[in-house]
């Protein structure tokens, strides 16, 4: 260095350390994002501890005034006044955690960098595969054991637990089984006096049922199940490393329209077409572990976003490449709904459609009744049949629209509309700054973020994937991975090739 001339200021180490975990703790959140909700706020809540010891050492929060910024507290402020004037004040405030979620917003804008979101996406990408592939391979290789026969003296004989001939056992209690053996043994594990929830497989639909009183004399047995059977089933909906397939589906519907979006970012800029085999790779499987979750209204979704990311994307013959690859994913998704869910499942008359519709409807009766404030929060759940909803069990109405509305009451519903109305045109104006850059990397984000954000409220009209505390984390950390894209759009025109 020349005698006089200034060095840059070292960065001091606590700024570095808070730097770090702020990194470390948005990767762990990349890694277990589509596996698991635990994982996934581990990693968050490293990263928020970064943040604050960041601010507290820069007095700098990083975040910025938004058009966002509106409709979401609005949303978050009328949500807590209904569950204030909720029935079940107690039991809809509770329900306030997950409303939270909305925080990773803030979280996603204060600490990403471009270069740094479009890492996390890749790692988001790759960590979906690979829970992509371990589901392929398990329905290749088969889960749990189908009970052949039920001995008289078991504790599942009669029609118990409801569990029958033909039935596939897959986890009892919080251990996965994959023979009577290791169904005999967890019941040993069970201490007496208990239920384990057993984790059952019937006509392809995964079902949770209340096991038998485990007694002294049922462990001493030597067979305490009574148990018989020795094949795994095939016929189930792929969950990958989860217990649920439908928060799998979404997330995988996400991912691949990420995948998609880095895909075609690429083929649009002709000169980087030896780099999109990883991404188009990753499309497919993602698209094939999709498929296999046999989720008929979230492959229709994944349809309809991956058609918006092409048609802005692409032309030609990349735009039939991609059609092609739907129409084939579509039509792998059809196969496994036949091999796998009830009969009718396809022309949507099994009983799951029927309830669906049923429950749906009855929301929809007795929205007129709260329009503005609506039932609050879960409290549904215990004024089931009194509010005139079917059946026993009580489930959400399969629509967030209509759960929106129900919950909450209108004007939260309104809310939320605008709000996504807003991430739509801010997605849209950091796809047209984008797409004349040679940057295939961000471009390719808010691409696949546009397509995600598609199929994500096209699923959101028949499921309530709005309630997965999963899938709301990685929409609002998208939401603030596009604010931070456009954040200075002079700086994105200067890159203008």
């Amino acid at each position: 260095m020349r005698r006089g001339a200034h060095a840059a200021p070292e960065t001091p180490p606590a700024h570095r350390f808070a730097g770090a975990l702020i990194v470390a703790g948005l990767l762990l959140y990349a890694v277990f994002a589509p596996h698991s909700i635990a994982g996934a706020w581990i990693g968050l809540s490293f990263a928020a501890l970064g943040w604050l010891a960041r601010t507290l050492l820069t007095r700098r929060t990083g975040l910025r005034r938004t058009p966002f910024d509106l409709p979401l507290w609005l949303f978050v402020g009328w949500t807590l006044l209904s569950s204030l004037l909720s029935p079940e004040t107690r039991l809809s405030l509770s329900k306030m955690t997950s409303v939270s979620t909305f925080l990773v917003f803030y979280l996603a804008q204060a600490t990403l960098t471009r270069r740094l979101a479009v890492l996390l996406a890749g790692v988001l990408i790759a960590s979906g595969v690979a829970g992509a592939l371990w589901g392929m391979g398990e329905v290749i290789a088969g889960r749990g054991v189908v009970v052949e026969a039920i001995a008289p003296e078991s504790p599942f004989a009669g029609g118990a637990q409801g569990l029958r001939k033909g039935d596939a056992v897959w986890r009892v209690g919080q251990t996965r089984v994959a023979s009577v053996a290791e169904i005999d043994e967890a019941i040993r594990r069970t201490p007496a006096g208990t239920r384990p929830a057993l984790h059952v497989i019937t006509q392809g639909e995964h079902v949770v049922r209340e096991g038998p009183i485990v007694t002294e004399a049922i462990k001493s047995a030597a067979a305490p199940s009574g148990l018989q059977g020795t094949e795994r089933t095939h016929r189930f909906r792929a969950s990958g490393w989860t217990r649920h397939y439908q928060t799998f589906a979404e997330i995988l519907q996400v991912l691949a329209q990420l995948a998609l979006g880095f895909t075609l970012a690429r083929v649009a800029r002709r000169r980087t077409l030896r780099r999109i085999e990883l991404p188009a790779a990753a499309f497919l499987l993602l698209a094939t572990g999709l498929a296999l979750t046999a989720m008929r209204t979230v492959l229709v979704a994944f349809a309809v976003g991956a058609c918006v990311i092409a048609w802005r994307a692409v032309a030609g013959r990349a735009r039939v490449a991609v059609s092609l690859a739907i129409v084939v994913v579509l039509s792998l998704g059809a196969l496994a709904v036949w091999r796998t869910r009830a009969t009718g499942a396809l022309r949507l008359q099994d009983d799951s459609s029927t309830l669906r519709r049923a429950v749906a409807q009855r929301a929809l009766e007795r929205i007129p009744a709260h329009p503005l404030f609506g039932h609050g929060m879960d409290a549904v759940n215990l004024h089931w049949q009194e509010w005139g909803f079917p059946g026993d069990e009580t489930i959400h109405t399969h629509s967030t629209v209509v759960q929106l509305a129900f919950d909450r009451g209108l004007p939260a519903l309104i809310f939320w509309l605008w709000l996504l109305l807003v991430f739509w045109l801010t997605l849209t104006r950091a796809e047209k700054l984008w797409r004349e850059t040679d940057d295939a990397g961000v471009h390719g984000l808010v691409l696949g973020a546009l397509g995600a954000l598609a199929g994500f409220l096209a699923s959101s009209l028949v499921n309530y994937n709005f309630g997965d505390s999963e899938v709301a984390l990685l929409i609002w950390w998208l939401m603030g991975a596009v604010v931070v894209s456009i954040s200075d759009d002079e700086s994105v025109a200067g890159l203008r090739g």
